[in-house]
């Protein structure tokens, strides 16, 4: 059996103003839109604001429901509207914050599993890598493609 090492890169600001303005100006939409968020079940808030070509930034939250699985995560809800709105726009980043009871999480938020797959397929369909802010109490980390989140992913070409 073959082994195989995955590597990615991953910047790591220590505060916002490292970022440039245009990024510490997509964290902040995150932050505000965080704040925003319908969560009165976790209250575990999360906001993503996405950056597209034509210069729209996009805000989207999370929407909890007492049904857990019809609920939606901040990163699709954000996708889903920049989709159907802009169609023709490419994302170029996002920046993704959460709070908690306690306020703005230390460590970095990352997407789930399912927001990974999004990112993904708005990567393929647009041709275009999109960097990932995500941001925390403690610092911000930054990855400059999606598809670096999700490795292994399942695409197009295994259907």
């Amino acid at each position: 059996m073959k082994t195989k090492h995955i590597d990615i890169e991953i910047g790591i600001a220590d505060h916002l103003d490292e970022l440039d303005k245009t990024d510490q100006d997509l964290v902040r939409h995150a932050q505000e839109a965080a704040k925003r968020a319908y969560a009165p079940y976790s209250n575990f808030k999360v906001g993503a604001c996405l950056l597209l070509d034509n210069g729209e930034m996009i805000e989207g939250n999370n929407q909890e429901n007492a049904s857990y699985p019809c609920g939606c995560c901040a990163e699709r809800t954000a996708l889903h509207y920049a989709n159907s709105r802009y169609p023709e726009s490419k994302v170029k980043a996002i920046a993704i914050s959460a709070f908690n009871g306690n306020g703005l999480i230390d460590e970095p938020i990352t997407p789930c599993g399912i927001c990974r797959q999004a990112l993904l397929e708005t990567e393929m369909r647009n041709k275009k890598s999109i960097k990932v802010i995500m941001n925390g109490q403690n610092h911000t980390k930054i990855v400059n493609c999606a598809s670096d989140l999700l490795p292994l992913a399942f695409d197009n070409s295994q259907l």
